[in-house]
């Protein structure tokens, strides 16, 4: 069979390509401890689910508009006006089937052929992917532990070309746990703005902060017109299956975005945006609970990685990821990562399945209980003690 050519340019989650050899391990009768998936282990709060399901009983399961529900788009621009001290109102509010749709309409609506998108390196592997896709060039932007995993400012502006249309960031950030700083985000409006280019602010962790503080690109001067915002209610709300984020955006991006939904999903699942009006105007109780109980496993996590002789590990300041260095036993971080899947039955993500940057790094969530966590820490501390003789 032959395909479009542009279908090699796409990439793939590795996250869910180890989740399926961990899995065929577990057929097999072995035990896997899985820290290789980015999502709660929470059950989605009960008013939440209560909302759904009260949606469909009362027959909310039929077309919606594209954009989204009305009442839940006004509910979206109440809530990230109240969190973000910003002014958007229900037509710059475009709902999706789950976050990754908004990066996607993004850079289809803004990457043309040769321009240029920059991306996190380590970062999300979607981002590179997409850019690829709609014929842009992807233009890496590292982000060094040396510098808490946050970018440069001048490694940022000496990317920067006339053909610069797009920046993608992403704090709370996914694999490393960094968040940007107030002067990370002003640094960013001003090349913005100078420079004339789009920042894609991806924000989906934004509830999940330990230590600073959350800000985001469009408190600062200039930038709700040159911003995509996108946040959803997977990781929040434990809501994964659900498929529910959203973006905001200028009214004119929400009309092209609008475009692009009539042209691919028609429109979000109805009954999950009653659930997600549900999730932001009620009870946030489960929430900051599950919140409270991701801060503590961080730090189980934290203190018993760097006694393991030849680990290291910056703690992270938001998400639920650590991002450990393993550098020290001179093996790429996909050999590492093998190695404890199927020596220690515990799956990891090696740091490369998120960019070039990511070698000598593994990516673990510990969205896994306290119990499954020690166990999973010490196979690995046996396993790495093995690497060492």
């Amino acid at each position: 069979m032959s395909f479009a050519e542009r279908m090699g340019l796409l990439g793939t989650e590795s996250a869910f390509e180890v989740l399926a050899r961990a899995k065929a391990l577990e057929a097999q009768g072995r035990s896997i401890i899985h820290l290789e998936i980015g999502e709660p282990d929470f059950d989605t709060p009960p008013h939440v689910a209560e909302a759904g399901i009260k949606a469909i009983r009362d027959g909310k399961t039929h077309y919606g508009p594209a954009a989204g529900l009305p009442e839940f788009r006004e509910a979206i621009a109440a809530y990230i006006n109240r969190t973000r001290g910003v002014e958007y109102t229900a037509d710059q509010v475009v709902v999706t089937p789950g976050a990754k749709p908004v990066i996607f309409y993004t850079i289809m609506a803004l990457i043309g052929q040769d321009d240029e998108a920059i991306f996190p390196d380590p970062g999300f592997p979607i981002y590179e992917s997409i850019i690829k896709f709609a014929g842009g060039r992807a233009i890496s932007l590292p982000l060094r532990e040396d510098h808490n995993f946050r970018f440069s400012l001048a490694d940022l502006e000496a990317r920067i070309s006339p053909r610069t249309r797009l920046l993608i960031i992403n704090s709370p950030h996914n694999p490393c746990g960094s968040m940007l700083t107030s002067d990370d985000m002003k640094g960013i409006a001003e090349l913005a703005n100078r420079h004339n280019f789009w920042v894609l602010s991806d924000e989906i962790y934004s509830r999940i902060v330990y230590d600073g503080e959350f800000c985001s690109p469009t408190q600062y001067p200039g930038m709700t017109a040159r911003t995509v915002l996108l946040d959803g209610f997977s990781k929040t709300y434990a809501m994964t299956g659900w498929r529910l984020g959203y973006g905001l955006m200028p009214k004119e991006m929400a009309q092209k975005m609008a475009q692009l939904m009539v042209n691919t999903n028609s429109c979000t699942a109805t009954f999950t945006q009653y659930a997600g009006i549900a999730a932001l105007n009620g009870s946030q109780a489960n929430s900051e609970a599950m919140i409270s109980e991701f801060w503590a496993r961080r730090d189980l996590v934290l203190d018993w990685l760097n006694t393991i002789p030849g680990v290291t590990c910056q703690i992270p300041a938001g998400a639920f990821y650590a991002y450990p260095n393993i550098k020290s036993f001179g093996q790429s971080a996909k050999a590492i990562a093998d190695y404890l899947l199927h020596e220690a039955g515990v799956a990891t993500l090696s740091g490369t399945a998120f960019g070039a940057e990511g070698e000598g790094y593994l990516r673990l969530s510990y969205a896994n209980s306290r119990e499954n966590l020690k166990e999973a820490l010490s196979r690995m501390q046996k396993a790495f003690e093995g690497l060492k003789k």
